[in-house]
């Protein structure tokens, strides 16, 4: 397993992040137990959850994620050391939590504590704000008709910032987390908060992620050359494009037990002509290459210039086993060029 910087945190974590957010609808603690220990013995460190997961998020299983974490932590105290472990502050929309406000200093504390008490440790390690208080262009509104910046009252928006940075330098002072990072943000809140962090004395945030996939390269390469340039760790989230790129959901087709067959709290935006079109050309790259597709877009992904680390999830073992091993496998220079002309005919899948 490689390990790489992430970005000033001075932690060092493998270029694969287990993710966690099926854990709690789609798999059960003994699931989590299972997927914790194999990533474990494969040299995985890095894991990454969040107080509103499982997704699809609702009242019922909200934080159930972050506690099965904190049942295996409890039976594992040993490696808490070892384990680099992220979450994330869920932003305004779900009224069930915190009545659907957005994120501020306040609720910054209040999601600590209770996040705090579910993954039953004293510190986290990265603590990211899950999207932004304002609208971006994520989660299908990057076309021209989807998020528009001229609504964006950005005197309001900066405030929010300061405020936010004000809960976060107290949370860092406080020993409840060691650092910050964004998540779902784009280059003009990258910049925002790296001004005013310091404007208000406060260290910088370590890192990303955003969704980026072979059929989702939007981030690619504004974003990613500002990240690398300002020492950002880039973490990819969703590089399979839920699923689409394994091929499972060609032609219609919902396996039982797959992702695109719960309800989807953004709908199937991903559930696009184009999406599939360019997964039918990756697959038969990856047939003449005898490895699946699944490790073609994850082995594409992990060598992108400026990833850090991927976040990948499995519901089944087979799958996270499947994943892991894409990581041992170097992309030559021919099926780079071969996946990028692919790319260029598909640049954005949906």
């Amino acid at each position: 397993m490689k390990f790489n910087h992430l970005g000033t945190s001075g932690l060092e974590v493998s270029e694969v992040c287990l993710g966690t957010m099926t854990w709690g609808i789609q798999n059960t603690q003994r699931d989590a137990d299972e997927q914790i220990g194999y990533a474990l013995d494969k040299g995985v460190n890095f894991i990454d959850t969040a107080e509103m997961y499982p997704i699809p998020p609702n009242v019922d299983t909200y934080g159930d994620t972050e506690r099965i974490i904190g049942n295996w932590l409890s039976r594992n105290q040993q490696k808490r050391s070892d384990i680099v472990l992220m979450t994330k502050i869920a932003g305004a929309g779900l009224k069930y939590i915190r009545n659907g406000g957005p994120i501020t200093a306040e609720a910054i504390a209040n999601a600590l504590t209770y996040s705090l008490e579910r993954l039953q440790t004293d510190y986290i390690d990265v603590y990211q704000l899950h999207w932004p208080n304002r609208v971006t262009p994520h989660f299908g509104k990057h076309w021209p008709d989807g998020a528009d910046p001229t609504k964006t009252d950005r005197e309001k928006s900066v405030d929010g910032m300061r405020d936010i940075l004000l809960g976060i330098k107290r949370a860092i002072e406080e020993g409840k987390i060691r650092h910050w990072g964004l998540s779902d943000d784009t280059p003009w809140g990258i910049h925002t908060f790296l001004t005013l962090c310091k404007e208000m004395n406060v260290p910088p945030p370590v890192s990303i992620q955003n969704e980026f996939s072979l059929v989702h390269a939007k981030d690619w390469p504004y974003l990613i050359e500002m990240c690398e340039l300002e020492n950002i760790a880039y973490l990819p989230w969703s590089p399979l494009a839920t699923g689409i790129l394994s091929g499972k959901y060609l032609e219609g087709a919902r396996p039982q037990g797959s992702r695109w067959t719960l309800i989807q709290r953004n709908g199937l935006f991903r559930d696009k002509a184009p999406a599939h079109h360019a997964t039918i050309k990756y697959m038969e790259i990856a047939r003449h290459l005898g490895i699946t597709p699944s490790q073609l877009a994850l082995a594409w992904c992990k060598q992108v210039p400026g990833v850090t680390s991927t976040i990948i999830g499995a519901t089944t073992s087979s799958q996270l086993a499947e994943n892991i091993e894409a990581f041992d496998i170097t992309l030559s220079d021919e099926t780079l060029s071969q996946i990028h002309n692919v790319l260029r005919e598909f640049p954005l899948g949906f």
